[in-house]
């Protein structure tokens, strides 16, 4: 984890140092270029990060899931400090000196190399530092697109809600950037005019530990030759069977690369058509009504029928079914069905206009969401729906912070926050069956895919997947782990 995130930061820094050094020298020496090439650095830095990754996500050969779309945006959060800080150094460079190199008949190219270069490099320095230690932060987000780094323990404490999973992300990247920013403060205060004469180990000792550690980064980067990469969208259940595809690929014999907590079912669907990653697992009713706007399926063989074929023009296999039908679930306290006498979904119009739902981000948005529940029940409630991450819902219903959300009826904090399923009396919900999704020329490449995952079809109940949410969510048990345990009760 940390060397890929130090791989991430030391990389974008890099290339933005290439780019950003060319650009400050403009931006000094030619204002009337300068100023939008700021102005660029600067609207690019205001950008949330989040929505720069969204933004960034459907281009061309910059885009898909992956360390390259989270070096690109990390490169733009670098440019305005080290574009910035270059020309700065560059101006407050005294007239009298340059005067005196061109006295001394030095070329602009000699007077940039020997002369400004060098007096403003404690300031580049400067903005190369602000940029690494800002990157280092940033970084962490490039887990919400499989980058990897020490944001996957982050998005993993979220989803679990767990402290000590967070804070094993959020001390060692707050470490790197203490580390960071003591080193390139030394390296600037060795680079002053000063320090510069006395001694010139500095900057040579920090160009052999970079150069060193690109040669392990590169190596430690590169995925397995062949590797089957397994991807997940960014909830505990996805997560646990990104594993569990892994596991049993791996049990095979071959080589797994993971990506898991990837976020949610538009990016998993946009990074398995682009090749981004080969297998994740999907939900009928999902992939129907979400992502090919199909019309909604009651029934589920009709439901896997359309979206095998579906997808098989589009180059991508359905394998059949795990077993399971994770739908939705709309869940209130235990303690309110039980005093107001809620059953169905029916009886939650006669609370609707006191109290405030919440959801998960997906579904306030999709067609077979929340707009089509309150339609096909004509509820009314008294406030917009609160949106957060779908793991965070169970414990907003829990704290009373909202009093009606959307779960997943395989969710492990059902008991635990002793919350009651109401009954889709109108049958509103399609089958959610859940179904390995494959690149077809994977399985043509490695037709012990296939075989492998077979092994799972049917093999895994409601029952089961309440069991292994739990065991994370719950029990906070390491998910390779709850998974390991679970298949070898398989076998």
């Amino acid at each position: 984890m940390v060397e890929r995130h130090l791989f991430l930061v030391l990389w974008s820094t890099l290339v933005a140092v290439a780019i950003g050094l060319p650009a400050g020298i403009v931006a000094a020496h030619r204002p009337r270029v300068g100023r939008p090439v700021l102005a660029v650095a600067s609207i690019a830095q205001t950008i949330p990060s989040l929505a720069l990754l969204g933004f960034l996500l459907p281009l061309p050969f910059i885009g898909g899931v992956g360390p390259r779309i989270a070096i690109v945006a990390l490169i733009l959060y670098a440019l305005l400090p080290i574009v910035r800080s270059t020309a700065a150094g560059l101006k407050s460079i005294d007239p009298a000196v340059i005067d005196a190199g061109v006295a001394m008949g030095m070329t602009p190219r000699q007077l940039l190399w020997l002369v400004e270069l060098p007096l403003a490099l404690p300031s580049i320095v400067a903005g190369v530092r602000i940029a690494t230690i800002v990157g280092i932060g940033t970084a962490t987000i490039a887990a919400a697109v499989g980058a990897g780094g020490l944001g996957e323990y982050i998005f993993r404490g979220l989803s679990m809600v767990d402290s000590t999973v967070i804070l094993a992300g959020a001390i060692p990247a707050a470490a790197l950037a203490l580390l960071a920013d003591a080193v390139l403060t030394w390296t600037e205060r060795r680079l002053s005019p000063a320090h510069a004469r006395a001694s010139r180990t500095g900057p040579v000792a920090l160009a052999a530990a970079i150069v060193l550690f690109l040669a392990v980064t590169v190596g430690s980067a590169s995925p397995a030759r062949d590797a089957i990469v397994v991807g997940s969208k960014n909830f505990t259940e996805q997560v646990v069977l990104g594993e569990l595809l892994a596991q049993t690929l791996e049990h095979r014999g071959l080589h797994v690369t993971r990506r898991l907590n990837l976020g949610g079912s538009f990016i998993c669907d946009r990074a398995i058509r682009s090749g981004d990653i080969d297998t994740y697992v999907e939900y009928t009713g999902t992939a129907l009504a979400a992502i090919l706007k199909q019309p909604i399926v009651k029934d589920p063989d009709t439901a896997f029928a359309q979206v095998r074929d579906a997808y098989g023009r589009a180059g991508l296999s359905v394998l059949p079914s795990l077993g399971f039908n994770n739908t939705f679930a709309i869940l209130v306290r235990g303690a309110d069905a039980d005093a107001l006498g809620l059953k169905t979904i029916d009886d939650l119009r006669r609370v609707a206009t006191e109290w405030r739902p919440g959801f998960g981000y997906e579904f306030a948005e999709r067609t077979d969401g929340y707009a089509g529940l309150a339609s096909a029940y004509g509820l009314r409630f008294s406030a917009p729906p609160r949106v957060m991450e779908l793991n965070l819902v169970y414990r907003a219903l829990s704290a009373h912070q909202v009093d009606v959300i959307a779960g997943d009826a395989t969710s492990g904090l059902i008991k635990s926050l002793d919350l009651a399923v109401l009954q889709d009396n109108r049958a509103y919900f399609p089958p959610y069956y859940a179904v390995p999704v494959v690149r077809s020329a994977v399985l043509l490449a490695h037709p012990e895919v296939r075989d492998a995952l077979a092994q799972l079809a049917g093999r895994i109940s409601e029952g089961d997947m309440r069991a292994l949410n739990a065991a994370v969510d719950v029990e906070h048990r390491d998910v390779a782990a709850a998974v390991h345990d679970f298949l070898q009760r398989l076998e």
